[in-house]
């Protein structure tokens, strides 16, 4: 809402194509649009109000929680934005990381926290995450 999160996900996108992978951008996600065969879904969420999704991703979020379709091809990593002084930090993440879980998804690795009141380069943390895992992508 606010674009830091939209930064971290370019920047992720910029590892991920460095890496050699193919990508795409969502960042107004529609499950209906995005492929479930085999692929891996890096979610990048924020937190808001009291542990509210973003808008650009709410519909996505309860679009998946309405879907009976086998997700179990699908493997997940969940980056999560958000400022440590409040008490919801991260819980959009956290709950993207459950909901993916319930409908069959493969956890890459736990889900990465960014606390934007402390790291100053969100980006290149994200980025050094990414290639971090890059033997598990």
């Amino acid at each position: 809402m606010l674009g830091g999160t939209e930064y971290v996900a370019e920047a992720c996108e910029e590892t991920l194509q460095a890496l050699g992978h193919q990508t795409n951008l969502h960042l107004q996600p529609d499950l209906g649009q995005i492929s479930s065969n085999n692929q891996t879904w890096l979610i990048c969420t924020s937190t808001h109000g009291a542990g509210d999704f973003p808008d650009n991703i709410q519909k996505f979020i309860s679009d998946l929680r309405s879907n009976d379709q086998d997700l179990s091809s699908v493997k997940t990593l969940v980056l999560g934005i958000g400022d440590r002084s409040y008490d919801t930090f991260c819980l959009a993440a956290i709950e993207t990381e459950t909901l993916l879980k319930s409908k069959g998804c493969n956890q890459i690795s736990a889900t990465k926290t960014l606390d934007m009141s402390q790291d100053i380069d969100p980006e290149e943390l994200a980025k050094q995450w990414i290639s971090d895992l890059q033997d598990l992508l």
